[in-house]
């Protein structure tokens, strides 16, 4: 059912994304769509995706003449009253919060990748095709692979999985490869703590990222594409399914894709959550039906990947932002942004934040922006102390570093890294000692064993941490010393990232909260 207001009755749109699942968004759908019956009142309850401001999930909207008026947290419990407070046609209520796209935190975003989360029914072709949906698609059928490679590499568009590495340089490799079978491959294995973006595009726009990965198949020469998502995410699995057989049905999707003789089969595969696999040769292993163990490069995975043939592997939010780059150009999506860091980033606020959710913004904002313009200051009301961004193996950034821009380059200077976006805030109750240890640890249960540093070096990383907080004087010291020589054989020593970046952590933790690491009282 398309998402534009139906004029013979009343629309309400009540979200299906997880976050929303997981706060009672079925239960207070199903107490409208009951309430309404009760009452004599005609209405349609339409299923979005969440606008991404989770603390006022489950956000109910109600259509008006003057826009969707938005109210939540709306509990099942609150049905009612919401009724006799006149909310259908967008009555006032202690939960009413105004035009849903008046609203601060949607209004100061720069929604490009996100323009259609939150306002449309996921599964509905029509009303991705209303919202500009495939017209990057059209448009990338009427071109040349390499000009679509250009196209992208024009853009600015780098790798939004973490190592930031060019779109369009990894795309032009294996176009340029030699080979009769190639491969779009989909990193959708989230599994850095707080961030949720790539589950929120698979959930809540999955035709974006059909598009995308569609797009890719044709710049490159390569007629099939797998998505690897991990198990933890049925919601996301369950939607991409019943997107794909929907797009193939339409003629977006399959053979002769919208008759233009070009051909592109996409399938979903199911990982097992092991969080190693997010690195993409482990990634490539565990979908060829063997132990998720990193490989050596070279051979990169552009020459030789999926099954030793040319493959293209991309995060999600890379490949969702290619559709947008085809349909309105490169130069459009490069002007957003700044120095190498084009376009927008999703952003996810998680941790000790009033204000958790989704927020897209061109590089260039501030951290303490995000943190207080957006997550409005600590949930406790206490000092943010530290942040983690970039997932676990993140490093820890002091208050006085919050006014960082969001820049690849920019936080490589202070030594912090974007990674996926994720942002988790600590107040000034954190033990940073503690987080430290964490990050060892968090690497001895998801280090794939396959390198020395990485294995044997969590482990003793982890008893060295216990001994600093144990120790004193000229003992912690020599632990210390022991620990920073650790963690540099692990950074220079490792296979991959999963070894090389677990020491920024404890590095950072180091640096910049050293009264934590003293014998506690």
């Amino acid at each position: 059912m398309s998402a534009a207001m139906n004029p013979t009755n009343i629309t309400i749109y009540v979200p299906r994304d997880s976050t929303a699942l997981a706060l009672g968004a079925d239960e207070t759908a199903a107490a409208i769509s009951a309430e309404a019956q009760r009452r004599g009142i005609e209405i349609t309850v339409i299923r979005n995706g969440s606008r991404g401001m989770f603390w006022l999930e489950p956000l109910v909207e109600v259509a008006t003449p003057a826009g969707r008026i938005a109210y939540g947290p709306v509990e099942e419990t609150d049905v009612a009253a919401l009724f006799d407070a006149g909310f259908t046609a967008g009555g006032a209520h202690a939960l009413a919060h105004g035009l849903t796209e008046e609203l601060p935190y949607l209004k100061n975003q720069e929604r490009l990748t996100f323009a259609r989360i939150g306002i449309t029914d996921p599964v509905s072709l029509d009303d991705y095709l209303e919202h500009e949906g495939y017209l990057g698609l059209q448009k990338a059928l009427a071109m040349a692979p390499a000009d679509i490679v250009q196209q992208v590499t024009d853009s600015g568009l780098r790798g939004r999985g973490g190592a930031a590495f060019p779109t369009g340089i990894k795309w032009k490799t294996v176009l340029g490869a030699v080979a009769a079978q190639k491969y779009i491959v989909c990193n959708a294995d989230e599994g850095d703590s707080g961030t949720f973006s790539d589950r929120m595009v698979m959930e809540d726009d999955p035709f974006m990222l059909i598009e995308g990965m569609t797009i890719a198949g044709l710049a490159v020469g390569a007629t099939y594409g797998y998505i690897y998502v991990r198990s933890e995410y049925p919601h996301a699995i369950a939607v991409l399914n019943e997107a794909i057989a929907i797009a193939t049905a339409r003629g977006f999707l399959g053979n002769n894709i919208l008759g233009f003789g070009k051909d592109f089969q996409l399938e979903v595969r199911k990982g097992a959550g092991a969080y190693v696999c997010g690195e993409e040769t482990a990634l490539l292993e565990s979908l060829e039906g063997k132990r998720g163990i990193v490989r050596a490069k070279p051979p990169l995975p552009a020459l030789e990947g999926l099954f030793g043939l040319p493959t293209v592997i991309n995060n999600v939010i890379s490949l969702a932002s290619v559709p947008i780059v085809l349909a309105r150009g490169a130069a459009f999506y490069q002007h957003h942004g700044m120095g190498r860091s084009r376009g927008t980033l999703p952003m996810q606020l998680a941790g000790n934040l009033r204000q958790g959710g989704l927020v897209e913004k061109a590089f260039g904002v501030t951290l303490r922006e995000l943190l207080y313009d957006f997550g409005g200051g600590s949930a406790s009301g206490r000092p943010i102390r530290a942040v983690q961004v970039g997932g676990p193996l993140g490093p820890y950034l002091p208050e006085a570093l919050f006014d960082t821009l969001v820049d690849y380059e920019a936080f490589a200077a202070v030594g912090g890294t974007v990674g996926h976006g994720g942002i988790v805030a600590f107040d000034d109750t954190v033990d940073m000692a503690q987080q430290a240890r964490y990050a060892m640890e968090f690497c001895v249960e998801e280090s794939c064993g396959k390198c020395t540093p990485c294995r044997i070096g969590s482990t003793r990383g982890v008893e060295t941490i216990d001994k600093i907080i144990a120790a004193d004087g000229a003992g912690r010291e020599q632990q210390i010393h022991l620990l920073r020589n650790l963690c540099d054989t692990m950074i220079n020593g490792s296979l991959c990232a999963m070894g090389s970046m677990t020491p920024l952590p404890v590095l950072s933790a180091l640096n910049h909260f050293a009264d934590d690491f003293k014998e506690k009282i």
